[in-house]
């Protein structure tokens, strides 16, 4: 599942990254194949598309950086928020002692 999930996010991130200036028409192009990328991977209707809101409000908000090219904005943007859904920051893991 995650795999296939993978190579659609690939798949729709390669297209946009070969855009040299990208459009909110590009942007919703890409965020409606994500979604559909999201809910055949069976995440959660109202998860997928609070994520995709996020992700296109940055997108559309966001100045691009001089060093990096529109697509490569985006992927950054969809990573932050990805990273941010399934729980940010890495917390250690707590095994407690060992039973006896």
């Amino acid at each position: 599942m995650f795999s296939q999930l993978g190579d659609k996010l690939q798949e729709i991130f390669k297209d946009l990254r070969g855009h040299g200036t990208i459009s909110e028409v590009n942007i919703d192009a890409a965020l409606r194949q994500v979604r559909l990328a999201l809910l055949e991977a069976d995440v959660d209707f109202q998860v997928a598309k609070e994520f995709i809101a996020r992700v296109k409000e940055k997108a559309l908000g966001e100045a691009v950086l001089r060093s990096i090219t529109p697509g490569q904005q985006i992927v950054k943007i969809f990573y932050d928020e990805l990273s941010i859904l399934l729980g940010g920051d890495a917390a250690p893991l707590d095994l407690g002692k060992p039973g006896r």
